[in-house]
């Protein structure tokens, strides 16, 4: 049976989708999505994106501000900080193993993955979880 998550999707070029994904992995070259509203079925290129943020509602909060910093939760996990490309930067907890070998160049431990999942360091975000597309990303700092 196939699972479907809800999702907002995040493209290199800034734009953003909302709907539902089906069958994602870490290693998916591509993913199969459903618009929200439409439910029109997509096939896209993991390649094109930012991010895939999976979200409580679709809407979200606007007035709320995410809290970027650690100690708001209970979660437990290596704390990581991920500056993406355009500058824009999320706070969390790494989900499952570091994705790169250390040094100056950010290199796949497992080329089949195509990302990494950090779960938000708000508990109170929109965002339950998100899977970060590694060729999005500019600059990781890993906190024991």
């Amino acid at each position: 049976m196939a699972t479907e998550e809800k999702v907002v999707i995040r493209f290199i070029d800034g734009s953003v989708f909302k709907g539902y994904l089906k069958d994602f992995s870490e290693e998916s070259k591509e993913i199969t999505f459903e618009e929200a509203e439409s439910r029109a079925a997509k096939t896209i290129r993991i390649q094109e994106l930012k991010a895939i943020f999976f979200v409580r509602t679709f809407e979200g909060d606007k007035d709320y501000k995410e809290i970027k910093r650690y100690g708001v939760s209970q979660r437990k996990g290596r704390k990581i900080f991920v500056k993406f490309q355009d500058g824009e930067s999320i706070v969390g907890y790494l989900q499952g193993n570091i994705p790169w070998q250390k040094g100056f160049f950010l290199s796949s431990s497992d080329e089949k993955k195509t990302g990494f999942f950090v779960l938000p360091a708000d508990e109170e975000s929109n965002n339950i979880k998100v899977f970060i597309i590694k060729s999005s990303v500019k600059d990781i700092t890993s906190i024991p």
